[in-house]
């Protein structure tokens, strides 16, 4: 299977945030204007006394950040100088952790791997027979730390794209994207697989200067390539609006302009790959967020609408088409995966004849939704959520026949989750299983999608942490409105329910992003073996029950999202589990939105509260990097600010207002998120004369850190921030001072 879906800058990669070992009531506003800051811009008025602070590498910007930091060390105390970043430093550089295989290329299994020696990582192969063994014999490939060593660049890897010719034909180039510091913006230089080198400009090789660039192989000699054409090329939320067919051998300036979208867009591709010996090539605008227009090429080389509804998304099996609606059509519910076969249903007369043409491959239900999916030689691989439990479906399709078929379903006992991906796609039916639990370390398993009950088990993670007397419950919490909020706590069995635990509540709940239990060392080892309670929210705006669930939190309804996680929290509070000065929470990204939006709306639900990467100025947040790409989730600020300027925590914290302890976190290469967000709502909180706290990581990126000494160093400042106050009563430090 092949999706089409255009890169579209999602927040989401930073949606969870936690380190695992193995890429969420005074004040509440209800509606209303009660509370707003009444220095509120108007509609007619985007500026902002604190702008300076959108200089991301302005010397005043700069000098703020170097003193809000230092000032942060001081109060919550250097995180290298303690044991929590040494164990997560020796977690994240483990020998133990499972060398995850990226894609096998020519026989060869890829892996990209970090560890002490490696700080920025290697690429490295072998065949399946070595990785079997306990201590593979790795062949390295490229080593980031050596090449940002010789160029002087802090090079972090940010992925391959491989040039595939079929399966009869070898794979021996690829274009290799490099990031400075970990920025979405990067390098793009064409690799030699079996040389080990990259091909330099003189031999022909393909180099795309740094820019947030689109690109894949047409075929040997040929880019599909955006993004790095200048402004003028550039959709408003800085993706490329164009896609030029750029020949080897010739200048990047002469790459020939084949489409274009409009500068509202979010963003403009092309593709063109092989499915399972059929040849396909598609143009898509990423018009909002969520909806899209498709163009396929056509047997006689012209390009045809993909006639489907704006919002579904669009992905092909050999010569089926696959459309999962996030709106109801045709009589199919939202959430549904439909197949048909191509080139029938693209010269269907009308939706009727389309109709006919289609196969519902998975129909949602009230507790059950479509995660995602994989594919192997022969099947479709469903991973379905059932009440945010993973169960995998497995569909095989008979190319004779053109029909699909339902072969078995398959999951785990418990909240365990089982998770399946191609070990090479078009070539066999060989699948990776995962298995793993907050408290069950992942294994990684190699099966046949026709018997996925066979596994033969390869590597499995040891217990980092002692999970010993923990167990994990799945609760529900009952929303303003009445609904049921599902959340997922990690806690000692023998926990008293007296309200004396401290409790780390985390959540997300945007883009359609579900958050399932997993396996997370960082989380084990720094907060549950301590006896504390770890508890993730499933609120709406996530994806844990489809499409509805992230639609009912969409644009003015935001506040079901932070609705439900007041309702998780004052469950938590009334099961005794905790209290409010012992409750903290956290969230990265739209997660940080979140947990601003905590701060603003409910500082007397929580004692403590760390904010990652987060979104929080919804006035300007179009006006920064990426924010227009995020108005299809949110709104339009010049439009819509009667209710986004009920969310946006920058406007709504007020004088006069005692809020908890707030630690924020952000880097100066995230050019995603602009740092800008976190800066000015903690410069604003110190004026006030807040409890605030800031760090910012000169690298990262979205991610926050770009190896994995930053990492540890980020999480140990965050939870050795959270411990002190929720179980310490107060950063020691600050109470040495008083």
């Amino acid at each position: 299977m092949r999706s089409l879906r255009s890169p579209r800058g999602a927040l989401c990669s930073a949606a969870r945030l936690r380190l695992a070992s193995r890429r969420p009531i005074s004040l509440r506003m209800s509606g209303t204007m009660t509370g707003m800051d009444p220095r509120l811009p108007t509609t007619e008025d985007t500026t902002d006394p604190r702008e300076w602070l959108e200089e991301v590498e302005g010397e005043l910007s700069l000098n703020w950040v170097r003193e809000r930091t230092a000032a942060t060390l001081e109060a919550v105390g250097d995180p290298v100088e303690g044991a929590g970043y040494q164990r997560m430093l020796e977690i994240l550089d483990s020998d133990e952790k499972i060398p995850y295989i990226g894609r096998v290329l020519n026989g060869l299994y890829y892996n990209f791997w970090q560890d002490e020696r490696n700080a920025r990582g290697i690429w490295r192969r072998c065949s399946l027979d070595e990785y079997r063994k306990e201590q593979p014999e790795w062949e390295v490939v490229l080593d980031l730390d050596a090449l940002g060593a010789e160029e002087g660049v802090s090079w972090v890897w940010a992925g391959s794209t491989v040039l595939d010719e079929g399966p009869d034909v070898r794979k021996d180039r690829a274009m290799i994207s490099l990031s400075r510091g970990g920025s979405d913006a990067t390098v793009v230089r064409e690799f030699d697989l079996d040389a080990k080198r990259f091909v330099p400009a003189s031999e022909g090789g393909f180099e795309l200067p740094e820019a947030k660039s689109q690109l894949c192989y047409k075929d040997r000699d040929t880019l599909l390539v955006g993004g790095v054409f200048g402004d003028e090329e550039m959709t408003d939320s800085g993706y490329a609006r164009t896609v030029r067919e750029w020949k080897r051998g010739t200048p990047l300036s002469e790459a020939v302009k084949v489409f274009e979208g409009e500068r509202a867009d979010v963003a403009v591709s092309g593709v063109a790959y092989l499915d399972r010996g059929e040849a396909y090539e598609m143009r898509v605008r990423s018009v909002t967020f969520f909806t899209s227009a498709y163009e396929l090429k056509r047997g006689d080389g012209s390009f045809a609408a993909v006639p489907v509804p704006e919002d579904a998304d669009v992905s092909t099996f050999a010569d089926q088409l696959l459309l999962t609606l996030r709106s109801a059509w045709l009589g199919f519910e939202a959430g549904t995966l439909l197949a048909a076969p191509c080139d029938r249903f693209m010269a269907a007369a009308d939706d009727k004849n389309r109709k006919q043409l289609l196969t519902a491959l998975f129909e949602p239900s009230d507790t059950c939704s479509l995660e995602g999916s994989t594919d192997t030689k022969d099947f479709l691989i469903l991973s379905v959520l059932d009440d945010v439990v993973t169960e995998l479906r497995f569909c095989r399709y008979d190319r004779s026949s053109s029909k699909w078929s339902l072969e078995r379903s398959f999951k785990e006992e418990g909240f365990a989750q089982i998770g399946a991906s191609a070990v090479s796609s078009a070539e066999s039916n060989s699948i990776w299983l995962t298995s793993d639990g907050y408290t069950q370390p992942t294994s990684l398993s190699i099966a046949d999608a026709a018997s996925p009950e066979s596994q033969d088990k390869l590597k499995c993670l040891p217990s980092f942490f002692d999970s010993q007397g923990l167990h994990t419950q799945q609760l529900r919490a009952t929303s303003t409105d009445g609904t049921q909020i599902p959340y997922f706590i990690v806690s000692r069995k023998d926990m008293p329910l007296d309200g004396s635990t401290p409790t780390l509540l985390y959540g997300y709940g945007g883009f359609e992003i579900s958050l399932t239990p997993s396996y997370a060392a960082g989380v084990g080892a720094s907060w549950l073996e301590k006896g504390y309670a770890y508890v993730q929210a499933n609120i709406r705006g996530g994806g844990e029950f489809g499409p509805r669930w992230h639609q009912a939190a969409l644009k003015e309804n935001r506040n079901k999202s932070y609705e439900d996680f007041e309702a998780v929290a004052r469950d938590l509070i009334a099961r005794g589990i905790t209290s409010p000065p012992k409750l903290g929470c956290m969230g990265g990204s739209n997660g940080g939105l979140l947990t601003g939006n905590m701060l603003a709306r409910s500082p007397d639900l929580f004692g403590a509260i760390v904010c990652q990467v987060p979104l929080l100025d919804m006035r300007r947040f179009h006006l920064l990097l990426a924010g227009a790409s995020w108005m299809g989730e949110y709104g339009n600020p010049d439009t819509d600010w009667a209710y986004l300027q009920k969310y946006s925590p920058y406007h709504n914290v007020q004088p006069d207002v005692k809020y908890p302890p707030f630690l924020c976190t952000t880097s100066t290469r995230d050019d995603r998120v602009h740092p800008g967000h976190a800066r000015k709502l903690v410069h604003k909180l110190l004026g006030l004369g807040q409890p605030t706290y800031y760090y910012e990581n000169i690298e990262g990126g979205h991610g926050g850190a770009a190896d994995n000494k930053q990492r540890a160093f980020m999480s140990a400042l965050e939870y050795g921030f959270l411990e002190q106050v929720l179980a310490g009563g107060g950063l020691s430090a600050e109470k040495e001072k008083s």
